[in-house]
């Protein structure tokens, strides 16, 4: 069972930056894929971007390409989304994830953080 803790949420004006953390109870690099998704209220929980330790291929979902960052440090074992130029329609509950998949045209996860919540305001 991996344990995962986010932190780094909070409430920002639309155009700001937050930094999300995760910190892992397992050695990042024993986990090939990690991600950050993300979920409002009614819809479904989608994937924001998701990074593969070999290789560190990466993934991000059209609606955060070239303003989201996801990014590892397996000597901390922590997992990073940079985010920037925020947008009012970014504002979720954002989970870090470990082991996820693709599957059936969407991803998904093993294990889930609590989640933390990010409000973007105008």
């Amino acid at each position: 069972q991996v344990q995962l803790v986010e932190s780094g949420g909070g409430s920002v004006q639309a155009g700001g930056s937050l930094r999300l953390s995760c910190v892992t109870s397992e050695y990042t690099s024993r986990i090939d894929c990690m991600g950050w998704f993300r979920q409002t209220p009614g819809k479904e929980r989608e994937g924001v971007a998701t990074m593969y330790n070999i290789g560190r291929t990466t993934y991000y979902a059209d609606s955060v390409k070239g303003r989201f960052t996801i990014s590892r440090d397996n000597a901390k074992n922590t997992l990073y989304l940079e985010m920037s130029s925020l947008k009012i329609e970014d504002t979720a509950l954002y989970y870090c994830a470990a082991a996820c998949f693709f599957d059936n045209g969407r991803w998904s996860s093993h294990y889930w953080g609590q989640g933390t919540q990010v409000t973007v305001s105008s």
